[in-house]
């Protein structure tokens, strides 16, 4: 696994101070937060995915904020991106085992909102 820049630490020892305007961890947590971030890793929870079929997975989110959103996730560590060297390229995407831990707490978040809500009543 290849990890982003961001998430490397000098030692165990150390800690980032989260709470810091400069810690690097912060970017990592706005990515994830972002308005498509959460969409993009719940959506890469169950399989790897094509960029067509990730937009698809997705309503309302375009071309130009997917290929951004994927962009900062793969810095981050958190998806990995896959070419396969065919005209055109195939360019698949999933998520890496650190895109893994961090998006089952959000999956679990997202099953328990929807759990609670009440089924739309049919006119």
């Amino acid at each position: 696994m290849r990890e982003g820049a961001q998430l490397k630490q000098a030692g165990t020892a150390s800690r980032y101070e989260v709470f810091h305007t400069d810690c690097p961890a912060r970017d990592v947590v706005d990515h994830i937060t972002s308005r498509w971030g959460v969409w993009v890793l719940i959506s890469l929870r169950r399989s790897d995915l094509r960029f067509y079929e990730l937009r698809d997975s997705i309503q309302g989110i375009s071309e130009k904020m997917l290929a951004q959103t994927l962009r900062a996730l793969v810095q981050d560590g958190l998806v990995r991106r896959e070419v396969e060297p065919t005209t055109p390229p195939q360019v698949t995407y999933g998520l890496t085992e650190f895109g893994q831990e961090v998006g089952q707490p959000l999956t679990d978040l997202f099953d328990r909102i929807t759990q609670r809500l009440t089924p739309p009543s049919a006119e």
